[in-house]
């Protein structure tokens, strides 16, 4: 049977939701469905089975049950987490273990599907529907993209908020909490977003510093950037308000404050959206002096108006440079911050202003905060008050109430009789940022909703859960109508408005959020293989493995493709630095595009580099770390944690020189570890020819790579 993407995401999506729609009709036909009371005891089926296999070790009435684990008597509220445990280790065949008597393929096949019905039946008849004792904070992910479409503001909230807990590999199931100093941060946070959202006409000039970070690498050409270039940086800045502004660019240095590359003359050039508007000749220090004086003039002032706008920063490429560094040998005496580089590099990038007497405050930003422009003075309450009342309704999520307007215009009005109308509006729109009702997702329980029985959530908490699930933000202003309207579970509205909002090019963050965070893609930002042995690896190889497998992602769930293409796929998306990292040939720029990969064993999330690099240690493969990642996030059946006495695997010594097979073999000799390790072990095994950082090899120091595997069922793989 064909199983889409879709088909996958709307149980997630019901996760998210928890129960949604269930009424005491829909209940009552599933349970009649399975044909079985809750509370009934263990099917015959069930029962032979766990006689023949399970009871030696297993039985209620063991006296010293193996693992401490118990099958219980009956099927009801209390026995299921028993008996979805039981149901995993059957559905992954860690059970029975290999030296005991096993059951025929058929009868797990049988027992698995005895044991869903039971378990669903179950599910049907008494749901856990949850509460909402908790209120659920929203993460960096959600408050960035929340800015953005409230305000239409690109903000880093790395920069500005404290980092997110996580609870089961995800930062948004998290219980919120709200201590003094993420309330300062907060509030922080609040008030730069509405000055900048403002255009900051009631301070003086402002300024950024971006700094690029140390293990990028600046010897080729960066995307975005014009052809004929090198190094540098590409970023998107968000000017407040229009008028001159300053950019400063300082080059990099090493350990002594010596500018690094610079062996020849180099000519730097400023870029406003792809338009030339500075370049700057740099000559090669000649004393130690000049090594502090080197990049003084570069400062570049030009004219820009309020709002985005791409700066770029780079090197005119020298030919007879490039050719030079070709023929010299390799150096691989890199650090953690390229040093030594051969040619110079951007160091950071500080931008400044308005200078001037430009006071105009004009941005895409205040122009989608205000509903309209004041007619007059007198009318300047009436305006901010109509534009609160709209930010406050897309903010909060909701309809607004008059105890909600009360205090952000008392904020506006004590601001307004000091210094205008920006700054009234700058103080109101802070209290907005800070509120407890856009910080967090809160929803009531019904007041007549007995405890522990599922109930209808309103249309205003679905379409919060809808748009944070599919967009990681806000629900527009479609959505929240329909909401407001009790007709987005009406008929087949929500179909009609999931559908329309995987279009949206918002949905992309189902690949850059919720993938990222299943896959553990977020943990390439931390991940540093030992530049000893891969010099190669730098943050231009990261970003684009992180990017290959959002793009495959991506590209499933759009196409709404099989949820197996995810691990069959016989192309995948690279671009000329992943190609040549993967020994593709043929594929240039920086570009990301489809490429048929059968020739070259890539393609599926188990070959890409992305995956075989967080699964690594710095130095070496894991076929343990792979084959939990397999087991976890592909099959859903997590290995349990190892037990307290269980010693780390052996590392490598002069007098002692093993391959890790080799190591694991020792450590599987540990009865205590063999159980789990059978069933781990062989999942990495068949993924040894790829190393640390992804590339394919056939010998590790010398010795050709064994990549064969024997599954705990007997199966070779």
């Amino acid at each position: 049977m064909r199983r889409s993407l879709s088909w996958v995401l709307l149980p997630l999506f019901a996760l998210n939701v928890g129960v949604v729609q269930l009424t005491a009709e829909e209940v009552s036909s599933a349970s009649d469905l399975e044909g079985r009371p809750a509370n009934a005891p263990v099917s015959t089926e069930i029962e032979r089975f766990a006689t023949a296999f399970c009871h030696d070790c297993h039985a209620a009435e063991a006296e010293t049950p193996s693992g401490e684990f118990r099958l219980p008597g009956t099927f009801d509220g209390t026995a299921t987490a028993a008996w979805e445990r039981a149901w995993s280790k059957i559905r992954s065949r860690q059970m029975p273990p290999t030296d005991a008597a096993r059951p025929s393929e058929q009868q797990y096949n049988t027992m698995e599907g005895h044991l869903a019905n039971s378990l669903d039946a179950i599910a049907a008849e008494s749901p856990r529907p949850g509460r909402t004792e908790s209120l659920r904070r929203l993460n960096r992910t959600e408050y960035q993209h929340a800015i953005r479409d409230l305000l239409g503001l690109e903000i880093d909230a790395t920069d500005l908020l404290p980092r997110d807990e996580s609870s089961h590999g995800f930062d948004n199931i998290t219980v919120g909490t709200l201590s003094p100093m993420r309330l300062s941060r907060y509030i922080d946070a609040a008030q730069a977003i509405s000055r900048l959202a403002l255009g900051g006409t009631s301070r003086g000039p402002g300024g950024e510093t971006i700094r690029i970070p140390a293990d990028r690498t600046q010897e080729g050409h960066v995307a975005g950037l014009p052809l004929g270039t090198r190094g540098g940086a590409l970023i998107a800045y968000n000017f407040p308000r229009s008028g001159e502004f300053e950019l400063r660019v300082r080059l990099a240095r090493d350990r002594n404050e010596h500018v690094e590359g610079m062996n020849e003359d180099s000519n730097l050039v400023v870029l406003l959206d792809r338009r030339e508007v500075a370049s700057f000749q740099i000559e090669p220090p000649r004393s130690e002096d000049d090594h502090q004086h080197v990049d003084e003039h570069l400062v570049a002032r030009f004219n820009v108006a309020a709002g985005p706008h791409d700066v770029g920063v780079t090197f005119r490429a020298n030919s007879q440079s490039l050719l030079e560094i070709r023929r010299q040998p390799y150096q691989a005496n890199f650090n953690m911050h390229r040093h030594p580089r051969r040619s110079p590099a951007v160091f950071q990038i500080s931008i400044t202003g308005p200078w001037g007497d430009n006071t105009s405050g004009d941005s895409p930003s205040r122009r989608q905060l205000l509903v309209r422009q004041p007619a007059g003075p007198d009318d300047e309450r009436a305006c901010a008050r109509d534009s609160l009342i709209a930010l406050m309704r897309r903010a909060y999520r909701r309809p607004i109430t008059p105890e909600d307007e009360r205090k952000p215009m008392e904020l506006f009005d004590a601001a307004y009789e000091q210094q205008g109308f920006d700054a009234g509006l700058e103080a109101a729109v802070s209290s907005i940022l800070v509120s407890p009702h856009f910080l967090f997702r809160v929803e009531h329980d019904p007041i007549d909703a007995p405890s522990g029985t599922p109930y209808r959530i309103s249309d205003v908490e679905l379409a919060s859960r809808l748009s944070f699930f599919l967009w990681s933000s806000i629900p527009d202003d479609e959505l929240l109508s329909l909401a407001a309207q009790s007709q987005l579970s009406a008929g087949d509205t929500l179909v009609h408005q999931s559908r329309r909002m995987l279009k949206d090019e918002r949905s992309k963050s189902l690949a850059t959020n919720f993938a990222s965070q299943w896959l553990h893609l977020r943990n390439l930002d931390s991940t540093t293989p030992d530049l000893r042995l891969f010099p190669d690896f730098d943050d231009n190889l990261r970003g684009a493995m992180k990017e290959e497998t959002e793009r495959l992602f991506q590209f499933v769930q759009q196409a709404d493709r099989s949820v197996l293409e995810l691990l069959s796929a016989d192309y995948t998306f690279l671009n000329e630095r992943l190609a040549k990292h993967y020994g593709v040939p043929h594929v240039y720029g920086d570009r990301f595009r489809q490429v048929d990969s059968r020739e070259f064993g890539r393609g599926g999330l188990l070959r890409q580099g992305s995956i075989l690099t967080v699964t690594s240690y710095a130095t070496r493969t894991s076929p343990v770390l792979r084959g939990k990642w397999i087991l976890e996030n592909v099959l859903g059946s997590p290995p349990p944690p190892p037990p307290a006495n269980v010693p780390a695997l052996k590392e490598n010594t002069v007098a002692v020189n093993l391959s890790v097979r080799e190591r694991l073999a020792e450590h599987r000799a540990n009865a205590a570890c063999a159980s789990c390790h059978d069933v781990i072990d062989p999942l990495g095994f068949a993924l040894e020819r790829f190393d640390a950082v992804g590339r394919w090899r056939t010998h590790e120091d010398g010795i050709p790579v064994d990549s064969s595997a024997q599954l705990n069922t007997g199966q070779t793989i």
